[in-house]
């Protein structure tokens, strides 16, 4: 966005209507106005805009900014969508926009492309929901206890039971390769490799929207009104797509960001209905993670709204063990974790249903810190009734222990631990300090942390050789054998690639090898499809570019610090057209 523009923005701006409309302002003198902070959480008024001078500042947390940092900050976009919004507020033609590739300008397009198709899809499966055949979709969401006006807010629809009639709607606005990228249709391979028909991705199913930080539709979860191996899983979700990557997107964060800076912290739930009952109970600032663990990346995504954060996973064994994973990720960065367990082993959604919201409110403030979950979990695990028990329980908790940040907390939590299991303080400090060599020692190898793509890649190339998706991984791995180096599985993908007849799991000896590849196995939940293997190598392709990048601008320093002027003409050059390939994705 050119600075001149900018800059006209700038005058002609508002900005104690621009702020108005997220902070309730009142007049403190002639020029300036007060309200609470939105970015911290305070009783007394400390946050003051001037209205001469286009600034705010914040004598409670210090932050303080023009207009264009105050969008940026409440609304979590880049410095030029913060001129955009805000010369849209005040009526400003936005100029042309400038690229600085093709490349650049048809991603671009086809973004602008890839979100119309979805609000169309959202409308089309709104309008599905009121027609006649969308007559047991209204009775499902009915006996769920949703009213039509809750239903309209979170946008929830219909896909009905057609193959075509979704892509009879939408081939007029985009060719059919825009179609194929949206994620809302499948395809079958031919035999002569190119893809079939497009056919609807969704049918005879509840649709949920899934929107970006802004409120746009980027991807759908829909549930399936029938049961059986016809009517395929419970829930199916878009795949990943240009505008989607599941581990990057949070479900209601649009609508809860607010009430999450408001509160200060969040409350996490496993499933979209959990999340829209939760909030229609008056919960705002609650989120819900799409389809997958939580990640790294919606923690990054999280810690710029809030850093406390209460966890209500189902309290079966697979919500148990989500609930441990995302406590482990929170607490590395920081965050305070509390854990709410619901009697009677119901979700969120069917006990606000049998014991009504106040109850649910009740719950959530008796929510016990991380640390006792922990050692409850521990104890329900391995009963401290003996020596190896306890053992086991402590190796259960050590992991959890030495992710805490904070010294006086983390010691905290191993004295309770140590109370609570019936071993002496002294030796769980002992061990805290020894607990690396001592897993060594005691347990099977630790199977180290890989990502999604990974294991979609040991996955495809697990498949039969004569596989879409074990092809598409084969020429994946051998044109950019490259972007495999350093991965925590790339001597396990090379082992499969050039295992021939063997069978897969007998393709690797080395026992934490194995159990890579097991885990991987183990863990899938649907069939591999050549898309799902495309979406991973871009994914690792991303990160190559990404680590690349440092390098470069690592030896371009060096470069400059030494005068070597060839060298640095040849690494700019480069890292160019790396940044041009990054600016692709």
């Amino acid at each position: 966005m050119a600075s001149d523009f900018a800059q006209l923005v700038k005058q002609q701006a508002d900005i104690v209507k621009i702020i108005g409309d997220h902070v309730r302002l009142k007049k403190a003198g002639a020029q300036n106005f007060s309200g609470l902070c939105p970015f911290h959480k305070e009783k007394s008024p400390s946050f003051s805009v001037h209205a001469t001078r286009q600034f705010f500042h914040c004598f409670g947390c210090g932050v303080s900014g023009d207009v264009f940092s105050f969008i940026q900050k409440i609304e979590n976009v880049s410095f030029p969508e913060s001129v955009r919004f805000v010369a849209q507020k005040c009526g400003i033609p936005l100029p042309k926009r400038e690229f600085s590739s093709e490349e650049e300008a048809q991603e671009s397009r086809q973004r602008t492309k890839l979100l119309e198709l979805h609000e169309l899809a959202t409308a089309w499966f709104e309008e599905q929901l009121r027609s006649p055949e969308g007559a047991l979709a209204r009775e499902y969401l009915s006996g769920r206890g949703l009213k039509p006006d809750e239903i309209q807010k979170f946008r929830i629809g219909y896909a009905p039971d057609s193959f075509h009639a979704l892509r009879e709607r939408l081939q007029s606005v985009a060719d059919q390769e825009t179609l194929r990228l949206s994620g809302l249709f499948s395809f079958k391979e031919q035999e002569d490799g190119k893809p079939g028909p497009l056919y609807s991705r969704f049918r005879k199913r509840v649709s949920f929207p899934i929107a970006n930080e802004s409120g746009r539709v980027i991807a759908f979860t829909a549930r399936a009104l029938e049961a059986g191996e016809k009517a395929g899983p419970k829930y199916l979700n878009s795949p990943e797509t240009p505008l989607y990557s599941k581990g990057n997107v949070l479900f209601n964060l649009d609508k809860a960001r607010q009430a999450i800076r408001e509160t200060g912290f969040a409350v996490l739930v496993e499933g979209q209905m959990d999340c829209i009952s939760v909030y229609l109970a008056g919960v705002k600032n609650v989120i819900a993670t799409s389809g997958t663990a939580f990640t790294e990346a919606q923690v990054r995504l999280l810690s710029r709204y809030a850093t406390r954060m209460i966890v209500n996973f189902d309290p079966d064994t697979a919500g148990a063990n989500a609930a441990e994973k995302s406590i482990a990720l929170l607490t590395e960065e920081g965050f305070e974790v509390r854990v709410v367990t619901l009697e009677g082993g119901l979700d969120p959604d069917r006990y606000i249903r049998e014991h009504g919201t106040q109850a649910y409110m009740t719950a959530l403030r008796a929510a016990k810190r991380h640390s006792d979950y922990l050692i409850e979990r521990a104890r329900q695990l391995f009963p401290p009734t003996t020596a190896d028990a306890k053992v086991k329980a402590l190796n259960f908790l050590l992991p959890h222990i030495r992710r805490m940040p904070n010294r006086i907390t983390r010691d905290e939590f191993a004295a309770d631990a140590a109370q609570k299991l019936g071993i002496d303080s002294a030796l769980v400090r002992e061990e805290l300090k020894q607990a690396a060599a001592k897993r060594r020692d005691s347990l099977s190898p630790v199977v180290p942390a890989f990502s999604e793509a990974e294991k979609v890649l040991l996955r495809a190339l697990a498949c039969a050789p004569s596989d879409s998706a074990c092809q598409a991984a084969m020429a994946g791995f051998d044109a950019n054998e490259h972007h495999f180096e350093g991965l925590t599985v790339t001597s396990v993908l090379r082992k499969l690639r050039h295992r021939g007849a063997v069978d897969p799991m007998a393709a690797v000896t080395d026992p934490l090898e194995h159990s890579l590849l097991a885990q991987a196995l183990l863990a899938e939940s649907e069939a591999i499809s050549a898309e799902h293997v495309t979406a991973a190598l871009d994914t690792l392709r991303h990160r190559h570019l990404e680590r690349r990048q440092r390098e470069l601008r690592a030896s371009i320093t060096d470069a400059e610090r030494t005068g070597d002027s060839s060298s640095l003409l040849k690494l700019t050059a480069e890292k160019l057209a790396v940044d041009r390939e990054l600016r692709g994705f």
